[in-house]
C-alpha cells in the first residue's frame, strides 16, 4: 500500500478494526538486525496508527500482541517481548488519557507473569474513564482458548440445570466470549503478506472484511491504514445475501 491516501468518507468507518500486527522479526531480520529490534519498532508503529484510528473515529482497536502460541517461542525472545510490552503501554498511558483512548486486554491473562499482569491491569484502571477509542490488546490470546473457556462455561451451566441447552443461541456463545464488550470487527488487517487468520477472533470476524498487505508491520504507516480503511469502503458487505439483496436492505431508511 505505498499509493497516495485514498479518499475515506467519513460517513462509513468501521466501528471496530482488528490487525494481525506480523512481520517485526522478518523485518528486524531482513535489515541484519536481532528479531527484538523489529518488535521494539513495532511499538512505534501502534503508537501512530492508535493515532489514525482515533483521528478517524474508529470505536475499537484490537491488535493481536502475544498469542497462546507464541509462549513457545525461545524463552529469552518471550521475557524481552513481555518486558516490552509492559515498558511500552506504561510509558504511553499518559498520552492514552490525554488522546481520551481507554486501554482494555483479552486474552489468557492470568498466564502472564504477575508483575507484568499486575503494571498492565494498573493502566487499565488508569485510563478507564475515557470515552474515545478503545484499545484492546489481544495478549496471551488465541480464538481456539477464547471458544473452549467459553465452552466449558456453557457447559457446566447446563450440567447444573441453570441453562436448558436447547436455549443456546449464537448470541449466547458471544456473549461469553472475552470480546462480548465489543462490536465484531468491520475490518481485519494482517501486516506482513502471509494469507491466514492465525487462531484469531475466529468467532467474531464471521463476516469482517480482510486487508492483507505485506508490508511489515513496523514500516505500516497512518496511509496504510487509511488505505486498508478506503478499501473497505469500496465493498459491498452482504453477509450471506446476494448482492441485489443487500443493496436493497442497505437503502432502505433507518427505523
Amino acid at each position: 500500500m505505498n499509493a497516495p491516501s485514498q479518499p475515506i468518507d467519513p460517513s462509513r468507518i468501521p466501528a471496530h478494526v482488528a490487525i494481525i500486527m506480523d512481520g517485526n522479526g522478518r523485518w528486524a531480520q531482513a535489515r541484519g538486525f536481532n528479531r527484538s529490534l523489529g518488535h521494539a519498532e513495532g511499538v512505534n508503529t501502534v503508537r501512530r496508527i492508535t493515532e489514525a484510528a482515533s483521528e478517524l473515529g474508529v470505536k475499537f482497536l484490537t491488535l493481536y500482541t502475544f498469542s497462546t502460541e507464541n509462549w513457545n517461542r525461545p524463552q529469552a525472545e518471550v521475557d524481552a517481548l513481555m518486558d516490552l510490552i509492559v515498558v511500552a503501554i506504561e510509558r504511553e498511558t499518559p498520552d492514552l488519557i490525554k488522546n481520551n483512548v481507554r486501554l482494555r486486554m483479552i486474552g489468557d491473562i492470568m498466564r502472564m507473569p504477575h508483575g507484568a499482569r499486575t503494571r498492565l491491569e494498573r493502566c487499565m484502571a488508569d485510563t478507564a474513564h475515557c470515552t474515545g477509542l478503545t484499545l484492546v490488546l489481544a495478549l496471551s490470546y488465541s480464538a481456539r482458548w477464547d471458544i473452549t473457556r467459553a465452552t466449558r462455561e456453557i457447559a457446566a451451566e447446563a450440567a447444573t440445570g441453570a441453562l436448558d441447552p436447547a436455549t443456546i443461541s449464537d448470541e449466547l456463545v458471544a456473549s461469553r466470549l472475552s470480546t462480548a464488550f465489543m462490536p465484531d470487527p468491520d475490518l481485519l488487517i494482517r501486516t506482513g503478506g502471509d494469507m491466514r487468520i492465525s487462531n484469531y477472533l475466529l468467532w467474531e470476524i464471521a463476516y469482517s472484511e480482510i486487508v492483507v498487505t505485506p508490508t511489515f508491520w513496523p514500516d505500516f504507516s497512518k496511509r496504510d491504514f487509511n488505505n486498508a480503511i478506503a478499501d473497505y469502503q469500496h465493498r459491498q458487505r452482504r453477509f450471506g445475501l446476494t448482492g441485489e439483496q443487500a443493496t436493497a436492505l442497505s437503502s432502505k431508511p433507518p427505523k
